[in-house]
């Protein structure tokens, strides 16, 4: 692959090799359980880790390598492995790095699921999360202690909207000698690489813009291959996978420890659809993108709004952090915004014609959701105080119709209150 060629170009061509696939532009869909070796010795170098060669779909697929190679490049990773669900590549992603009585540090502006695993799923394995303000470098720093195993931030909290330093984190994290890992959903690498900011993994549920029209569910991690999993605080568990893999000696141990045996393997359907929207990714976030910009200048001139967040707009508290780490290219695409309490929004999405009410973002399509009583509605009122999910708020996916018509099904929305 040329490495001058621009992102535009290479989320297209990345990883396509039509010699090897009897013309085709596409990998061909290799739905198959396992695989036929032509010797014993070739099936045990497999086993063995001698050859890359597939064995069984719960381990590697054809289809889904072909994505791993693509998400990896992209990223400016060494290596990734995709799984079953974003919330997969969370859980493997940890679980690779923490035993019990281990402690991590993670943003307090996390997705809903990834709060229940950090603060409940692993407590009761006796791991503890630290949870603090992503964007207080000196909360990250003081919440750092000898038990901790890494920091855990999003490149845009979710539904917060806030947008942390990634390169004063990572040099945190560096100096106490542990990893940074960023879920980079809502962001994807057209609008931020965390490891160019010195994060060393990197994790996406593609479900949401890599595959872009919400078609596919996945997710991957991808490994920046730099940290230094031989240092004191790793060295011991770490040693058998660093002399197996080197660089890629986490990969390895979330493949081999996790992966393989949570089940956590992805559809090479899933894989072959999300690599059919990753052609149009930079299209579509470009105009996600502008799309999203005026709708949040839109809501936030309208009377009925009472407030919205959005790193774009200029009374952002991080708006001088996401001008910086997002090369100016945008904000995201996801916006908060408040009404007057719990049934006004209920009223409000009633009233919507164009845009839909459902649990997902990053889709073609615009949508909605209200947070409060839908995916928080189990949470107890404090934990959602807490987390900024509060009833007045409604959460927006801004998608890639024209912008006029997003604007005028939230207004007629609006003056129908």
């Amino acid at each position: 692959m040329n490495r001058k060629w621009r992102f535009e170009t290479r989320v297209i061509h990345e990883g396509i090799h039509p010699e090897r696939w009897e013309g085709a532009t596409l990998p061909p869909i290799y739905q198959t359980a396992s695989h036929r070796h032509p010797t014993a010795e070739s099936l045990r170098d497999a086993f063995g880790g001698r050859s890359a060669d597939h064995i069984y779909l719960r381990l590697t697929n054809p289809t889904n390598r072909v994505l791993e190679e693509k998400l990896a490049a992209l990223e400016g990773g060494a290596g990734a492995v995709v799984t079953s669900s974003g919330m997969a590549a969370i859980t493997n992603a940890c679980l690779a790095l923490l035993r019990s009585g281990d402690e991590f540090v993670a943003g307090n502006s996390l997705f809903m699921s990834t709060y229940i695993l950090f603060a409940h799923v692993f407590k009761k394995y006796g791991i503890t999360a630290r949870f603090v303000e992503p964007t207080d470098l000196e909360a990250i720093r003081k919440a750092v202690n000898e038990r901790t195993r890494f920091i855990f931030v999003e490149t845009i909290g979710n539904p917060k909207m806030d947008v942390p330093d990634l390169a004063a984190i990572a040099e945190i994290a560096h100096a106490n000698g542990i990893p940074l890992l960023v879920d980079n959903t809502l962001a994807t690498p057209y609008l931020c690489r965390p490891l160019e900011l010195g994060a060393d993994v990197v994790i996406h549920s593609t479900t949401k813009y890599l595959s872009g029209h919400g078609c596919a569910t996945g997710g991957v991690i991808i490994d920046g291959g730099r940290f230094d999993w031989m240092n004191s605080k790793f060295a011991e568990e770490f040693k058998p996978f660093v002399d197996r893999k080197g660089p890629l000696a986490y990969l390895d141990k979330v493949w081999r420890e996790h992966h393989i045996n949570f089940g956590t393997t992805q559809s090479p359907f899933h894989a072959y659809l999300t690599m059919i929207g990753l052609d149009t990714l930079a299209v579509r976030m470009e105009r996600h993108l502008s799309n999203a910009m005026e709708v949040a200048r839109f809501l936030a001139e309208h009377p009925r709004v009472k407030w919205v967040r959005y790193p774009g707009l200029p009374d952002h508290p991080d708006r001088e952090v996401a001008e910086r780490q997002f090369r100016e290219k945008g904000f995201g695409a996801l916006i908060a915004f408040g009404l007057k309490d719990q049934e006004t929004c209920f009223r409000f999405i009633q009233n919507l014609r164009l845009i839909f009410n459902l649990a997902n973002l990053g889709d073609c399509k615009t949508l909605i959701i209200h947070p409060y009583s839908s995916q928080y509605l189990s949470f107890p009122e404090e934990t959602r105080r807490y987390l900024s999910i509060t009833p007045d708020l409604l959460r927006l996916s801004v998608g890639i119709e024209a912008v006029e018509d997003i604007c005028e099904d939230l207004r007629q929305a609006l003056d129908r209150l």
